[in-house]
């Protein structure tokens, strides 16, 4: 009995001795190092990409499109523009991108075709009349169309970062290379809006038979966003990007503010306080040309 008693007290002392041993070890930080194992043979110095193909760098990018504005509340707006971009780098472009409209390319959404028609019911020679047109005078002129606010021509300064690069497959079968860039950049937008009046000043007349007055200014707004670029060949590709021009203006030639606390109510004229903050989008789409036309190849 004395032996077997012993036996078991020392197989127990052994079983703690090595759980506290176990719970010491993992009480342990350990530093782990790393050996820098240097490249030898024919990789030894070789960069990550052989033959990359440089389609932007050093080169001179001409990318005429077209621009669409995008949910809009009274006028849609497309601009015939360009954008021209030198690439000082494959990844880093200073340019300018711009565009104009003219005519036909600006035409009213149906809600200002809903608003003209309501419009024409509160005509002074047709009933009702009189009070309608009185309550409407400072903001309705006879053709809620000529009124509205309207972008002519915009001309933007811009940086352009292109930080990823690949190819894209159309159904399995084509592979273009293509590129995803960001852009920044001050945005200079002559504007068409309603002309600035006094209170008292502002309407057209009983009947009204002529539209209110316009005038051109010029908004100095930021504009940012990102594009791709899908290369056809070495020296041209079709650019689709998307475009943000947050500012103030007055769209629909209302007066909207001006008068009460903050501004906030319609004071029966025409200023800036009638100004209200669009956050516009457009989305552009270009035939884009690079010169030289031969592109350069990486080691």
């Amino acid at each position: 009995m004395g032996t077997t008693t012993t036996m078991k007290r020392t197989a127990t002392t052994r079983w703690l001795a090595a759980t506290a041993a176990g719970l010491s070890l993992l009480a342990l930080t350990e530093t782990g190092n790393a050996q820098e194992i240097m490249m030898t043979g024919p990789l030894a110095g070789a960069p990550a990409v052989r033959s990359l193909r440089l389609y932007r760098e050093g080169r001179l990018e001409f990318a005429p499109g077209a621009t669409f504005t995008l949910l809009d509340a009274f006028q849609r707006t497309i601009l015939v523009g360009a954008r021209l971009n030198y690439n000082l780098f494959d990844w880093l472009a200073l340019g300018v991108w711009g565009g104009g409209t003219f005519g036909p390319l600006q035409y009213p959404t149906k809600l200002a075709d809903r608003i003209q028609d309501v419009n024409d019911y509160s005509n002074p020679d047709r009933p009702p009349n009189g009070l309608d047109r009185q309550l409407t005078a400072v903001n309705m002129g006879p053709d809620f169309r000529d009124q509205l606010g309207s972008i002519k021509w915009v001309a933007a300064p811009q940086i352009t970062a292109t930080p990823f690069r690949g190819k894209i497959a159309l159904f399995a079968a084509a592979y273009a290379d293509t590129d995803l860039y960001f852009f920044a950049g001050p945005a200079f937008i002559g504007l068409s809006e309603r002309k600035d009046c006094k209170e008292g000043e502002c309407s057209t007349g009983q009947p009204q038979t002529r539209a209110f007055p316009m005038q051109s200014r010029m908004a100095i707004a930021p504009t940012f966003g990102f594009g791709l670029t899908f290369y056809t060949s070495q020296w041209s590709g079709i650019g689709l990007e998307w475009r943000a021009l947050p500012f103030s203006w007055n769209k629909g030639g209302f007066d909207v503010a001006g008068r009460g606390q903050n501004k906030e109510f319609p004071d029966n004229a025409i200023s800036s306080d009638d100004r209200e903050f669009d956050f516009m989008q457009l989305v552009t789409v270009s035939f884009n040309i690079y010169y030289p036309f031969k592109l350069r190849m990486s080691e």
